[in-house]
């Protein structure tokens, strides 16, 4: 599976930003889609995931209530909808796969695909 991450961009605090992941190469709906991030200096961390059909969520607590997962998969694409952006929020946004049904992995290295990520910066 390939995948493309786009939608960044610079923002001020308070803002929103929707992120998209095109995916393409084995079926889409298989696996579970997942958002990461990861700030200059600081290790790649988990920000979201969505299960094969959408119908479960899981977000890192510094997220919750901001941000929102959604799917397409008709589309091949997954969607990380961001809102009430804080400074804190500014890295690289990176999408990737998983197998498996569960949504509450959140360590990067159960994860693969990973392309390009897309970068976030949000002004104070």
């Amino acid at each position: 599976v390939q995948l493309q991450a786009s939608g960044g961009g610079l923002v001020q605090a308070g803002d929103s930003l929707r992120l998209s992941c095109a995916a393409s190469g084995r079926a889409f709906s298989s696996y579970v889609m997942g958002w990461f991030r990861q700030a200059p200096g600081k290790e790649r961390e988990f920000v979201a995931a969505i299960s094969r059909y959408g119908g479960s969520t899981h977000y890192a607590d510094s997220v919750k209530g901001r941000f929102a997962i959604s799917r397409d998969n008709a589309k091949n694409t997954v969607h990380l909808q961001m809102n009430s952006l804080k400074p804190e929020d500014t890295a690289v946004y990176y999408c990737a796969v998983r197998d498996g049904s569960s949504v509450l992995v959140t360590y990067k290295d159960d994860y693969f695909g990973w392309g390009q990520g897309t970068q976030v910066t949000v002004s104070s």
